[in-house]
């Protein structure tokens, strides 16, 4: 018996459109992860990229357990001598909300060329709407 491996013409990309609203963020990131790289399908090969495109719709309203809108903070450095800068996940999730689903989703993808390639097929929006309709989405559960 062989062992049959995706390739990039036969692979056949579908869209999936995920509803944000009170969804934990670890959680959400997780199953986002596995579509993106295409895990959930039986033809997944690890060397190359099967995975499907997200749509993630109500970004604003993603949930955070517990004291993480208040204790969690985001990290950045200028690259300057004092140049670190924090902001707790409550504000950068009214400010940004798009940037957090994505950052979360981000660690969950591996460290290489596949991973930033799958990361390009996430499209985050804070609102309900989207302009990916012509595309035909699923709708994604869990």
């Amino acid at each position: 018996m062989l062992t049959q491996s995706a390739k990039a013409h036969e692979i056949e990309r579908r869209w999936f459109v995920v509803d944000a609203t009170d969804v934990p963020l670890g959680r959400l990131a997780s199953r986002i992860a596995s579509v993106l790289r295409g895990k959930h399908k039986p033809e997944f090969t690890p060397h190359a990229d099967a995975g499907d495109f997200v749509v993630v719709v109500n970004a604003e309203k993603v949930g955070l357990t517990g004291r993480k809108l208040t204790d969690k903070r985001w990290y950045h450095h200028s690259g300057y001598p004092g140049g670190i800068k924090s902001e707790p996940y409550g504000h950068l999730l009214g400010r940004r909300p798009e940037f957090v689903i994505e950052k979360a989703v981000k660690g969950m993808l591996p460290k290489n060329a596949i991973g930033r390639k799958s990361l390009k097929k996430l499209k985050v929006y804070a609102g309900p709407t989207h302009p990916h309709g012509a595309q035909k989405p699923q709708p994604f559960t869990f």
